[in-house]
C-alpha cells in the first residue's frame, strides 16, 4: 500500500497567504466597486439635472437625460470596466429596455416595495456565468423623487410633455408618484 504524503500545515498556510488576489473569490470587492460606480452615476446625473432645471427649466433637464445620462454611463464604463446603464419597466428610451434578468429584478423590486421596503436601499446582485465567463450583475433601484416628478410625474406640464414626445415618441415613463420605483441602475462586471 502506498502512503500518501500531505503537505504540512505551514506549507498550506503559506500557499493560502500567497494566493494572488485575482484567484480568490472577490465578490465583495466587486460588489463595492459596483456600488461606487452607481453612486457616482447617481450623483453626477442628479447634479446635472438640478443645474439644468435651475438654469433653463425642465425642458433642459430632458436634454440632460437624453444626452448626458448615456455619456455619464459610458464614462464610468470606460474608466472602471463595469458596463453601466439604467433600465425600467416603463421605458422612456427604448435603448434602455431590460433584458430578462433585469426585468425579473425590477419585478422583485416592485414586490419588495409593496411589502414596505424603502426603495432607496434596494439592491440586488448575482454572480452569473454568461458564455463561459463569470460576471457579477448588480442593480440598484432608482426611487422617484421630487426632481423626477417634473418629467415623470402624474401631472407633467404640456410644454414638457411635448418636448418629451419629440425625443421619445413611445414614452411610457410618466404617471409616477414620489417614492415609487422609477427604474434601476444596472451594471455588469467581468470577474
Amino acid at each position: 500500500m502506498r502512503r500518501m504524503k500531505f503537505p504540512s500545515l505551514a506549507l498550506v498556510t503559506v500557499a493560502l497567504i500567497h494566493t494572488p488576489v485575482w484567484a480568490q473569490d472577490d465578490t465583495e470587492v466587486r460588489l463595492e466597486q459596483a456600488r461606487e460606480a452607481v453612486q457616482h452615476f447617481s450623483e453626477s446625473l442628479k447634479t446635472e439635472l438640478k443645474t439644468a432645471v435651475e438654469d433653463g427649466g425642465p425642458i433642459h433637464a430632458i436634454d440632460v437625460c437624453h444626452q448626458r445620462a448615456p455619456e455619464i454611463a459610458e464614462e464610468i464604463s470606460t474608466r472602471t470596466g463595469i458596463q453601466t446603464g439604467r433600465t425600467s419597466l416603463q421605458l422612456r428610451n427604448p435603448d434602455n429596455a431590460p433584458d430578462d434578468w433585469e426585468r425579473g429584478v425590477l419585478n422583485a423590486f416592485e414586490e419588495r416595495l409593496a411589502e414596505g421596503e424603502d426603495p432607496k436601499t434596494m439592491e440586488h446582485y448575482e454572480v452569473r456565468e454568461e458564455n463561459g465567463d463569470r460576471q457579477i450583475r448588480y442593480m440598484r433601484a432608482i426611487p422617484a423623487g421630487e426632481l423626477c416628478m417634473t418629467c415623470h410625474g402624474t401631472e407633467v406640464r404640456y410644454d414638457v410633455e411635448q418636448a418629451l414626445l419629440r425625443k421619445y415618441p413611445d414614452d411610457q415613463a410618466t404617471g409616477y408618484s414620489e417614492g415609487q420605483i422609477r427604474g434601476a441602475f444596472t451594471l455588469v462586471q467581468p470577474m
